[in-house]
């Protein structure tokens, strides 16, 4: 028993010595370092410009977007009389202007709005493209600053389904929109006409 008790005791502090050494030579080994260090900072990084240029993307498509509906309002303000044609060419500005993003998610609309004597704004006329018209007569909100009775405004209101191209940081569709008010710069009123 005296000489088995010897041989496990012997195994056990052999087994010790062995493992000892091993982590020493784990802890004082430098060749893989870079390697752990990359495949830890690997994911980080990634996620970094990822996020990056997803973020930048929908910036720059935001900023489209609010270029969209200022252009479109300040082409319909220049003239007295918006045919058919002219409100298709106007509405069609639309995809030069996102470009070179797509202008299948962009939705347009432009309306003249007028305020009664008693600041209720209600529309005139409205047309869209890819949107809802808003309904004439409805009414609509109007900034107070904006809200002159017995005048005219231009609204145009502009939304785009903005889907990022890698969808890892920034996932599901993002809904930009931006509308602004115009007055009429030629008359006081913007004549919608069917020919």
């Amino acid at each position: 028993m005296a000489m088995m008790c010897s041989t496990v005791s012997s195994a056990a502090a052999d087994f010790a010595s062995r493992a000892a050494g091993v982590v020493k030579r784990f802890i004082g080994e430098c060749r893989g370092i870079s390697s752990v260090e990359f495949a830890l900072l690997l994911p980080v990084m990634m996620t970094l410009y990822l996020g990056t240029v997803e973020i930048s993307q929908g910036v720059a498509v935001n900023r489209k977007v609010k270029l969209t509906a200022h252009t479109l309002a300040d082409l319909a303000t220049q003239y007295t009389d918006i045919t058919n044609a002219d409100m298709s060419n106007i509405l069609n500005a639309g995809a030069a202007i996102i470009a070179p993003y797509s202008a299948t998610p962009l939705q347009e609309t432009l309306s003249e709005i007028s305020i009664n004597a008693a600041g209720v704004a209600t529309v005139v006329w409205s047309d869209t493209l890819n949107g809802s018209a808003l309904a004439v007569g409805s009414t609509v909100n109007v900034p107070t600053a904006l809200a002159v009775p017995n005048t005219y405004l231009i609204l145009a209101q502009v939304q785009y389904a903005y889907n990022p191209t890698y969808g890892y940081v920034v996932t599901g569709t993002l809904t930009l929109s931006d509308q602004i008010f115009m007055d009429p710069r030629d008359s006081t009123s913007v004549a919608r006409t069917a020919s």
